[in-house]
């Protein structure tokens, strides 16, 4: 009895300290949704500024449902305080995981956590500068002149959001390529001999994502093609890390 209480304890410890690292996240994003929330209009203002710029004299966004002038800049608050938290909740997951870690995997861990935060974020700054008024710029061009362009404010947020997760994790390929590299997974000479492929499913994806424009298409392929070379060369370190290790270990045991 005594053996089966002493091996249930780590647990529920883990699963309290987890439990308090979980609020302390959903905590932060509750003050920066309260600290926000009075600039709410604002915030929509400025996300929408990309299309509102485009639009031809005489229109503008509508709202078609009784609440939408209400819901889309609070849910929009709302993803923005989400967004913001993002590098304190991946800091609470990290002090969370990190006491599990070897030395040697947090010194990988940490530069990948931090490239993590700022390639999502490259992302949705790319996406919001670039995609937008590129997507944006199609649509209000081939308005015909019998209808009026109107869009609802639900709607163009959905489609925001979407869009700004899309590229946010898009903008993550180097890391996952060179985890996949790091685990084991696949190899830089088998990525490598794969690259014909690879280009060929940027500009794939690129067509899915833009208008039907070859420059649009163009603009989103290359640089996710430069993301994933980015990554393979970040994996080309993976052997010269793991021989490093294997000298320190061979250096010390020769020591002792």
């Amino acid at each position: 009895m005594s053996t089966s209480s002493s091996n249930q304890a780590p647990l529920v410890s883990h699963l309290i300290e987890l439990r308090n690292r979980l609020l302390k996240a959903v905590l932060v994003i509750l003050v920066l949704f309260l600290g926000l929330y009075s600039f709410a209009n604002e915030l929509y203002l400025l996300v929408s500024e990309p299309l509102r710029l485009l639009l031809p004299a005489g229109s503008s966004l509508i709202a078609t449902e009784v609440a939408s002038p209400f819901l889309a800049p609070l849910k929009l608050t709302f993803a923005v305080a989400v967004l913001l938290s993002v590098p304190y909740s991946l800091f609470q997951a990290w002090s969370f995981i990190a006491p599990a870690l070897y030395k040697n995997e947090k010194r990988i861990a940490i530069p990948l956590l931090i490239s993590s935060i700022f390639l999502f974020y490259a992302g949705v700054l790319f996406a919001y500068y670039v995609v937008l008024p590129l997507i944006f710029g199609f649509f209000t061009t081939v308005e015909s002149g019998e209808v009026t362009v109107m869009t609802d404010i639900n709607n163009y947020l959905n489609f925001v959001l979407k869009l700004f997760f899309a590229f946010g994790v898009t903008f993550e390929i180097p890391v996952a390529t060179y985890l996949l590299i790091k685990a084991g997974v696949t190899t830089v000479a088998t990525l490598s001999k794969k690259r014909p492929y690879i280009f060929l499913g940027c500009f794939v994806v690129g067509m899915l994502i833009t208008p039907p424009d070859i420059f649009s298409q163009t603009l989103l392929a290359i640089p996710m093609w430069m993301l994933f070379e980015l990554g393979l060369i970040a994996g080309r370190t993976v052997k010269v890390v793991e021989e490093d290790e294997e000298k320190d270990e061979t250096t010390s045991e020769a020591n002792l």
